[in-house]
């Protein structure tokens, strides 16, 4: 999968950005592939984002590793108990997930944060792959922003665990819950942490840790 170059302009992209680097991280050696989903191996909780970020996951090789989306959500999770420690900077540095896992809808870094829609459906069958083999053990999505939510829908229906859509519309908070093989999975939308959103305070800190909070309580119930 870290070898996938379906997408030419994604395969272009993310290998232009890891050769010109960024000025602060020019020493670095960029990662500049498919970003693989990472965590634990049998989460209870799964966390669906939009895609790697050029200078974040697309550099470090872990999903939102260094860049300011993964600053905030990591120490939410931290603040929830869903991580052993507030920062994610690199691979190595000790973070630990022992109930989450985190995937992004397309594996590599888009133009502008903006895959097209045959990228995101080129991309669909990995997350689908993903979901197959954690179903077992999953109790709650979360769903960073509607790119998220309608990816987590759609890969319910490309599987057939579910033909009709969620009646619950994507919002901040939104809850609904979805059938797998194995048993009832709890979706649950948040907005994404972007600059966009968290500059704007359109998402606050508590807003981010009611949601997380929720999906703790909800992953631990038998």
């Amino acid at each position: 999968m870290c070898e996938c170059r379906a997408c030419p302009r994604l395969v272009r992209w993310r290998e232009d950005v890891a050769r010109t680097k960024r000025a602060a991280y020019a020493d670095e050696t960029y990662w500049g592939r498919p970003v693989p989903g990472w965590g634990a191996a049998a989460p209870r909780i799964l966390v669906v984002g939009l895609a790697p970020a050029a200078h974040g996951a697309n550099r470090t090789g872990r999903v939102f590793t260094g860049d300011r989306s993964g600053d905030w959500l990591f120490a939410s999770m931290h603040r929830v108990g869903l991580a052993n420690q507030p920062t994610s900077t690199h691979l190595g540095d000790g973070l630990e997930l022992p109930e989450t896992r985190i995937v992004a809808a397309v594996r590599c870094a888009p133009p502008a944060n903006k895959p097209t829609v045959a990228e995101r459906d080129t991309c669909a069958p990995w997350l689908e792959r993903e979901l197959v083999l954690v179903q077992d053990s999953l109790r709650v999505v979360v769903a960073l922003g509607r790119f998220g939510w309608d990816a987590t829908l759609r890969t319910w229906a490309h599987l057939g665990w579910s033909n009709v859509r969620s009646t619950a519309g994507f919002g901040h908070g939104a809850e609904t819950t979805l059938p797998t093989p194995s048993g009832e999975v709890t979706l649950l939308g948040s907005f994404h942490p972007s600059q966009q959103n968290t500059f704007t305070g359109r998402l606050t800190e508590q807003m981010t840790d009611d949601v997380l909070a929720r999906a703790a309580a909800l992953g631990r119930m038998p």
